[in-house]
């Protein structure tokens, strides 16, 4: 009996997975309204009703599908996340915050994670999605926000704030961060664009390479305002 409950469970873990497959797919290509529960039951191959019993309708599958994608972005920024931030926690805590030098370290460090992550092919999916979500956001917006983007955000800030001398949750500093992430992010949200206007048939590991290495100018470019001038 058992195992017959774990082959039970196992199957519908199967179900939720092909699902949840399925809905980042065609939620991404479509959108909520333009995708039917029947595409959705088709395209993971399973019983129509599997929708309503795993996930209590189209709607929660729909915020399932948020919330996957904020989990598998956060998994992979989690442990950068968390030593920058105890690094920066024992630096306030000790009386001693970071320098300039050892904050564009780190900086540098998140940008080039976030370019890493945002131009691979794991993140096309993601992306199609997010943008839909930015465009015209619903509670799963404020779902992804919340578990991923506000974190990282507040955490390059805390970092631009160092480099500019500034309050890092003043808007000439939460500007700078947004602005520095759209840098590298662009490549992903305007790919089209970015690959036609420089030459390149995609993006594989030289292309990569290259975006790093402007994530790293666009970080070292940030500096107090007189040293610009």
């Amino acid at each position: 009996m058992a195992d017959l409950r774990k082959s039970r469970g196992d199957q519908g873990e199967v179900t939720r997975e092909k699902l949840l497959t399925a809905a980042l797919d065609l939620f991404g290509r479509r959108g909520f309204d333009g995708t039917s529960t029947r595409a959705l039951a088709d395209a993971a191959g399973v019983n129509l009703q599997a929708i309503p019993y795993y996930f209590g309708g189209k709607e929660g599958l729909y915020r399932e599908t948020a919330g996957a994608i904020a989990d598998a972005i956060a998994a992979r920024l989690a442990d950068r996340r968390a030593r920058i931030a105890a690094r920066l926690d024992e630096a306030t805590a000790m009386g001693r915050p970071i320098d300039p030098a050892e904050a564009r370290v780190l900086l540098t460090d998140v940008v080039q994670t976030m370019a890493g992550l945002f131009v691979s092919k794991e993140s096309e999916p993601w992306a199609r999605f997010l943008i839909r979500e930015q465009m015209e956001p619903t509670e799963a917006f404020r779902q992804i926000y919340g578990t991923v983007m506000k974190p990282v955000l507040d955490l390059a800030g805390r970092l631009v704030g160092v480099l500019l001398d500034e309050d890092p949750v003043s808007e000439s500093v939460r500007l700078r961060t947004v602005s520095l992430m759209g840098g590298v992010l662009v490549f992903r949200v305007a790919h089209a664009a970015a690959l036609t206007h420089l030459d390149w048939p995609t993006i594989g590991a030289r292309e990569a390479a290259v975006v790093a290495d402007l994530a790293g100018d666009l970080v070292a470019s940030i500096g107090p305002r007189e040293r610009r001038e």
